[in-house]
C-alpha cells in the first residue's frame, strides 16, 4: 500500500473534491429539474430547443455524480486503472459542457427575434387554438403582464377595449370585465425576456464555475494517478 505522506496528501484531497463534485452535481440535477417543472409551459414562446437546457442540466449532474463516485473508489482503493478511468470521464465532461456552452451562446443570441415571434404567433392563434390561449393565460397570469408590449396589443384580437381575464390582476367589486384600463399595463414580451436572460446569466456563470473545479479534478487525479503507478513499481 502507498503510504508516503505526499500520496496520503493527494489521496485525500481527491477524495475531498469528490464528495464535495458529488454535491455539485446533485444540486445541477435539483435546478434543472426546477427549472423544467416550472418554466416548461413556456415553451410556446421560445420554442422547444431553448427548453432542453434544464434536460442537459440533469444528465449532465447524473454523469458528475457517478463519475464522483468513480473518483472517490479510485482514491480510497489507490487504484491508479481508476483514477486514470475518472480523469478521462472527467475531461470529457469538460470538452462536452464547453460545446453546450457555445451552442448556448449561439442560441442565447437568437433568443430576442425568436421570443418576439413566437409572441406574435401565439397570438394571432389566440382565437382558433387552445393552446395558445393555454400559454397566454399562464404567462399573464405568472408574470402579471398582459400583452406582447401591453394591453393595446389585444386590439388585434377584441373590438373594444376587453382584454382577457388575465391581465387583471385586481379588479375592483362592481367590475365584471377586465379592460385595457384595469389590466396590468407591463408587456410579457420584455418581462419574459428579462427573465431568461438573467437565468441564462447565472447558469453561465455556474456552468464557468463547475468547469474550472473539474479541470482541477482532472489535475489531481492525473497527479495521485501517476503517484500510486510509481509507488507501485518501486515495490
Amino acid at each position: 500500500m502507498a503510504e508516503g505522506f505526499g500520496i496520503n496528501c493527494i489521496k485525500y484531497l481527491v477524495f475531498i473534491f469528490n464528495f464535495l463534485f458529488a454535491m455539485t452535481g446533485l444540486f445541477t440535477i435539483i435546478i434543472g429539474a426546477i427549472i423544467q417543472s416550472s418554466y416548461h409551459h413556456y415553451e410556446n414562446f421560445i420554442g422547444e430547443s431553448f427548453w432542453t437546457a434544464p434536460i442537459v442540466l440533469m444528465i449532465v449532474g447524473s454523469l458528475i455524480f457517478f463519475i464522483s463516485f468513480l473518483g472517490c473508489c479510485g482514491a480510497m482503493r489507490e487504484s491508479s486503472c481508476l483514477i486514470l478511468t475518472f480523469s478521462v470521464f472527467l475531461m470529457i465532461v469538460f470538452i462536452t459542457e464547453i460545446g453546450i456552452g457555445v451552442a448556448g451562446y449561439i442560441k442565447h443570441s437568437e433568443l430576442k427575434e425568436v421570443l418576439e415571434k413566437q409572441f406574435n404567433r401565439t397570438m394571432e392563434d389566440y382565437t382558433t387554438s387552445i393552446e395558445a390561449q393555454h400559454a397566454w393565460s399562464l404567462v399573464q397570469g405568472d408574470s402579471q403582464c398582459c400583452g406582447i408590449n401591453g394591453p393595446n396589443d389585444w386590439k388585434r384580437i377584441y373590438i373594444n377595449t376587453t382584454v382577457p381575464s388575465t391581465c387583471c390582476h385586481i379588479l375592483p367589486e362592481n367590475v365584471k370585465q377586465c379592460t385595457s384600463y384595469y389590466a396590468s399595463k407591463e408587456g410579457c414580451y420584455p418581462k419574459l425576456l428579462n427573465f431568461l436572460d438573467t437565468k441564462s446569466l447565472l447558469l453561465g456563470f455556474v456552468g464557468i464555475g463547475i468547469a474550472i473545479v473539474q479541470l482541477i479534478g482532472v489535475v489531481f487525479a492525473c497527479a495521485l494517478s501517476r503517484a500510486f503507478r510509481e509507488n507501485y513499481e518501486t515495490v
